[in-house]
């Protein structure tokens, strides 16, 4: 893994990265899926370290089903990478985990954070304020996937910096710089095989439209950056993500959690109701109340509790009782 270092500013323009986005680390799509998934489950404090990944809510964002065997060697590897960052004079390795658990029957993972590895997450977490990441998550191509979060970063300037072909094949890890491998040397190759479809891929799922923008030294193309449009419209309503990237206020972590789960179970998935939810603390505590007075007894929804809870929230109108007619 070669050294991140800062993206190369082209045009006057200049922005500091965050590590993780330029980094040139070889993850897998299962890996670069769970440390993005662990993004969506970063709770205001830097001093927690220990998070829960519910298999079975990373299975429904990404429309797989994970094997716990897959998982694992997963996860086993991510423990094993190191972030290699310079900044100025100060050159540090940087590990992701200090431990992770595999909790048997309830279809957990519990993962320990490194302290060190924190600040970038909440970093990555900060500058994608607008990050999709239902659409990361249900992007198919391990190289879309670092595509768009580098063009995401630029979305506000419509275009990203220009990369050296080896850099960015490098941050798509495609190029190892120690051992000088570079594969798809052949730009029509790199263009065919790794560029199109990744812009393919963005353009259809995401809440970008993205184009290539080529420069040539002589005949032959020597770098590429992307052009950045973001779609005026969210997306699609069965992408949903699972949930805000920021707590609403005075709403703690677990009863956001436990919301989610509820909403989860009643498959409500329309996006702009979960919006409304999620961005509303008397409605997440009106949902937790609904499902434990449900389980009480205390509430009677046996058909169907995801109307009913709609209703009690005012997001839906109540149904109106079919007239009875008399008869003779």
């Amino acid at each position: 893994m070669s050294e991140a270092s800062l993206v190369p500013a082209t045009r006057n323009q200049v922005r500091q990265h965050n590590v993780l986005t330029t980094a040139h680390y070889s993850y897998t799509k299962l890996q670069m899926d769970l440390m993005i998934f662990l993004l969506s489950k970063l709770r205001n404090s830097q001093d927690d370290l220990v998070y829960l990944i519910p298999v079975k809510e990373l299975d429904k964002a990404t429309g797989n089903q994970h094997n716990y065997t897959y998982l694992q060697e997963a996860t086993e590897d991510m423990g094993s990478r190191v972030f290699k960052v310079k900044n100025g004079n100060r050159y540090e390795q940087i590990w992701m985990f200090q431990k992770v658990a595999y909790l048997d029957g309830e279809g957990m993972i519990e993962m320990t954070l490194s302290s060190t590895i924190l600040p970038y997450l909440f970093d990555l977490k900060n500058n994608f304020t607008s990050y999709e990441i239902a659409a990361f998550l249900k992007l198919n191509s391990m190289y879309a996937k670092r595509i768009y979060p580098l063009c995401s970063q630029w979305k506000d300037k419509e275009a990203t910096p220009v990369y050296d072909i080896l850099q960015l094949k490098g941050i798509l890890g495609i190029w190892d710089e120690k051992e000088n491998i570079e594969g798809y040397p052949v730009f029509g190759d790199f263009n065919a095989r790794v560029l199109q479809p990744s812009i393919k891929a963005i353009n259809e799922v995401t809440d970008l439209e993205i184009s290539l923008v080529t420069e040539k030294k002589g005949r032959a193309i020597k770098a590429v950056g992307f052009t950045v449009k973001q779609k005026p419209r969210a997306l699609d309503a069965d992408s949903s993500p699972a949930g805000p990237l920021s707590l609403p206020e005075s709403i703690t972590q677990a009863q956001f959690d436990n919301a989610n789960r509820i909403l989860n179970e009643y498959h409500i998935v329309d996006q702009k109701i979960r919006g409304q939810i999620f961005a509303s603390p008397d409605m997440i505590r009106q949902v937790n109340k609904f499902a434990f007075d449900l389980k009480q007894d205390r509430v009677k929804a046996t058909s169907n509790p995801a109307g009913l809870l709609l209703t009690v929230l005012g997001l839906v109108e109540p149904k109106k009782k079919p007239s009875s007619k008399s008869t003779k």
